[in-house]
C-alpha cells in the first residue's frame, strides 16, 4: 500500500531511499513534508491534534492516490499522514511522487496535497498557550486551490 495513516513519526529521508532504491526509470521525484506551524490565527499553537475513522480514511485516501496516478504519468506515490497530537515542528505529512519526466511528479504531488489539505476525512483541534481551543475549518483558499483540478 503506497498510503499510511499512521500515529508513529516518519523519516522522510528514509522513505525517499526506499522508494527510489534500484530505480532506474525515474527522472523526476517531488516530495513535499509538511510541519505542524507553531501559530495559528496569531496565536502561539501548543498543539494539534488529528482525529480520523481509520477505514473511511485509509479507503478516502487510497481512492485520491489512485486519482494521482490515473490523471498523472506516475512510476509511483506515497503519501504518509500522521494522526493524533501533534506539537509545532512535529513532521505531519508526506507525499512524494515518481515520474519519468519532472512536470507530472511536480503536479501529481501539488494534485495531492491540495486534495489533503481541503478533502482528507481528519478532524482537526488547534490548542493555544492561552488555554483555548478550536476545530479547524477548511480554509477558502485550500478549496480554490482543489477547485482548479475539477476543471480538468
Amino acid at each position: 500500500m503506497t498510503v499510511r495513516v499512521q500515529r508513529e513519526p516518519f523519516d522522510a529521508a528514509a522513505e525517499l531511499q526506499a522508494l527510489t532504491a534500484g530505480r532506474t526509470d525515474v527522472g523526476g521525484v517531488v516530495t513535499f513534508t509538511g510541519l505542524v506551524r507553531g501559530e495559528a490565527e496569531g496565536k502561539a499553537l501548543q498543539s494539534l491534534t488529528l482525529e480520523h475513522y481509520p477505514d473511511m480514511t485509509e479507503a478516502e485516501l487510497a481512492r485520491i492516490e489512485t486519482e494521482a496516478r490515473e490523471r498523472f504519468d506516475l512510476l509511483d506515490v506515497l503519501v504518509v499522514h500522521r494522526y493524533g497530537e501533534l506539537r509545532p515542528g512535529d513532521l505531519i505529512v508526506l507525499v512524494i511522487t515518481l515520474s519519468a519526466h519532472r512536470q507530472a511528479a511536480f503536479a501529481a504531488a501539488e494534485f495531492l496535497m491540495d486534495y489533503l489539505k481541503s478533502h482528507a476525512p481528519f478532524w482537526k483541534k488547534e490548542a493555544f498557550a492561552d488555554g483555548s481551543e478550536t476545530w479547524v475549518d477548511a480554509r477558502v483558499t485550500d478549496e480554490a486551490a482543489l477547485a482548479r483540478w475539477r476543471s480538468r
